[in-house]
């Protein structure tokens, strides 16, 4: 069956192969550039792959290279809404926040896929390394370097039976020599990295012009003032570096413990204070389960992008969920998702509220 797809193009190689696989299977494919900023210079420049000018040109080459048509997208007041503004005011509130995932969430499987949809579209297609299963579930990619299940973990069923990842079952080497085969310009490109809309990857200084100065202690576990900071939203849960405060007094490194935004205070201890073994969620999407989970399920747990899967056991608790990791973990912030696993299948997802 011949399927009308919208094809999100980034302007780096991920997507533009994607893109061609598609059409070469046949699919009525248009290419979409989202512009992210209403001035990308101001979010990143250089061939990042994601959020300039010039991605959007290589976008529109690639597509002219495929044969399909493209477009441009205005997507700024959205994504400096619900990503930009998002991440601020999460890192005020003493969280950390993952926009890689919220940009997912809200901007290319909500506002995109609303707009394909009401335009006459099947689905929408991305360059992401992650798989659909022939149930509608989604499933970790074959290269696990690549894996990006963890941040389309947020996706509901409905989106995902919506959703087209062409890369899922090859590993990146092989989608570059594809580019170079297909004569994609783009094969070479470097992958984009750190935050799309921080230019110059100083996420202290981006947070700092956004809410200014505030002042306030760091204290060790016993609650003793040892230094002082000027902005607790410049910190986050297992931080080691920049700190100020030396090492503990058996000469062991200090690591963030905690944020509390009221008191503006970051507390600070050894790397053995940072293992929990128990964790509190909200807002549970379940997309690879067709109801919500009625007795305590044992599953894996994903608690960070690229990060090792726990065993646990996940008991849900009204509006929440707690999870027992079979082992203890180390770092786990407020703010990030929790992501379930069977195996290679993606149950659901979770925010993460505490961790002790």
């Amino acid at each position: 069956m011949t399927l009308r797809v919208l094809a999100a193009m980034s302007g780096g190689v991920d997507s533009a192969v994607a893109a061609a696989r598609i059409a070469e299977a046949g699919h009525d494919v248009t290419g979409v550039h989202l512009a992210l900023s209403k001035n990308p210079q101001s979010y990143r420049t250089g061939a990042r792959g994601c959020c300039t000018v010039e991605d959007s040109r290589d976008a529109r080459r690639a597509a002219d290279v495929i044969g399909i048509p493209f477009y441009i997208w205005d997507m700024a007041e959205r994504f400096h809404h619900d990503v930009v503004e998002d991440f601020v005011s999460e890192y005020a509130a003493g969280r950390t926040p993952n926009p890689c995932l919220r940009c997912n969430e809200k901007i290319k499987f909500e506002a995109v896929l609303d707009r394909a949809l009401a335009l006459g579209f099947d689905a929408v297609a991305t360059g992401h390394y992650a798989r659909v299963t022939a149930d509608g579930t989604l499933s970790r990619a074959v290269d696990p370097v690549k894996d990006q299940s963890y941040v389309l973990g947020v996706l509901t069923r409905e989106q995902l039976g919506r959703a087209m990842f062409p890369l899922g079952d090859t590993p990146k080497a092989a989608v570059r020599e594809e580019a170079a085969r297909r004569g994609l310009f783009v094969a070479d490109k470097p992958d984009s990295h750190d935050v799309c809309f921080i230019a110059d990857g100083d996420t202290r200084g981006f947070l700092r012009e956004r809410l200014g100065p505030a002042a306030g202690p760091i204290v060790d576990s016993t609650g003793e003032v040892i230094g002082s900071h000027d902005g607790a939203y410049a910190y986050t849960v297992g931080q080691r570096k920049g700190l100020g405060v030396g090492r503990t007094p058996d000469g062991r490194p200090r690591y963030v413990l905690s944020i509390e935004p009221v008191s503006n205070t970051v507390t600070v201890g050894s790397r053995e204070m940072l293992e929990v073994t128990e964790i509190t969620a909200e807002r549970p999407i379940w997309s690879g389960l067709r109801v919500p989970p009625a007795t305590p399920i044992t599953c894996g747990v994903q608690l960070r992008a690229h990060g090792e899967a726990y065993g646990c056991r996940v008991v849900l608790d009204g509006g929440r969920i707690r999870i027992a990791l079979d082992r203890s973990a180390s770092g786990v912030a407020a703010g990030q998702a929790a992501v379930f696993y069977d195996g290679d299948v993606v149950l659901g997802s979770a925010t993460i509220s505490a961790a002790t």
